[in-house]
């Protein structure tokens, strides 16, 4: 499993860092608009909706995305989407996980679905315009979620919500925490001096505050699919399971990213 997660990786990586480095914003919106309307769909079926329903769910969620960018009168609004996003992850998202709430009504999942991905595909766009910049995020989010599993497989005892995701441990988080750390030094280290990322304290507690949202995002995910009976979201990427698989820890941070980055 984890030489095909890898494989995949080893071909999306460098098609995803190309298109992000080399192409003109129109174009990296248009390029990512396919994952949106997979991700809506993959959301869709795990919100139990009806095959009519998940296509025109899917279509809704794309169109409104790109409403929110190239519509005038809409784009205005393109900081609220952020901070709804990052309400969300900081206080629903986690009382959702601690009181295991099972919500069935089609809008509220609709609704929910909405805040996880749109704000995150906007994100996406918008941090487009310092690519460097957006690799560091991304890469915190990949290096948590790839030292959490090596970890937890070498070391793992102690369950870290064994209702939700029982392959996940504490010592894994202990792994992802002492790998992102590592990242961070090493940056804080090499890296020219002017990026936001490596400003001492507002660096530090922007990279604590993607690896917490990163695990908070996985985890949700995984409560999603318990409560829809089933273990990946689709089998889109071979290794990964569907692109909600590997996207979790993207639709938790990236708003906050770019909240804290874009709108600082």
């Amino acid at each position: 499993m984890f030489a095909k997660r890898l494989l995949t990786a080893a071909i999306l990586l460098p098609v995803f860092a190309g298109a992000l480095l080399f192409l003109p914003r129109l174009a990296w919106a248009l390029f990512l608009l396919p994952g949106l309307a997979i991700a809506s769909l993959e959301w869709a079926g795990l919100a139990r909706h009806g095959r009519r329903a998940r296509y025109a769910y899917a279509a809704i969620v794309s169109l409104s995305a790109l409403a929110l960018l190239y519509v005038p009168a809409l784009s205005r609004l393109e900081l609220w989407p952020y901070v709804l996003s990052v309400c969300f992850w900081v206080v629903i998202a986690p009382l959702w996980l601690s009181a295991h709430w099972s919500v069935r009504n089609a809008l509220v999942r609709g609704v929910v679905g909405w805040i996880v991905l749109v704000p995150m595909w906007l994100a996406l766009v918008r941090l487009q315009e310092t690519p460097w910049t957006l690799l560091v995020v991304l890469s915190i989010v990949w290096i948590a979620d790839t030292a959490a599993y090596l970890a937890g497989k070498r070391w793992g005892r102690r369950k870290l919500a064994p209702a939700t995701s029982p392959g996940k441990s504490w010592e894994g988080v202990l792994g992802a925490g002492a790998a992102v750390g590592l990242y961070y030094v090493v940056l804080w280290m090499t890296a020219p001096a002017g990026s936001p990322l490596l400003d001492a304290w507002y660096g530090l507690l922007i990279f604590v505050a993607v690896f917490v949202l990163s695990i908070v995002g996985d985890l949700f995910e995984s409560l999603m699919k318990r409560q829809a009976g089933v273990k990946d979201s689709g089998q889109l990427l071979p290794g990964h399971g569907g692109l909600l698989d590997r996207i979790d820890g993207l639709t938790s941070t990236l708003p906050l990213a770019a909240l804290a980055l874009y709108y600082r």
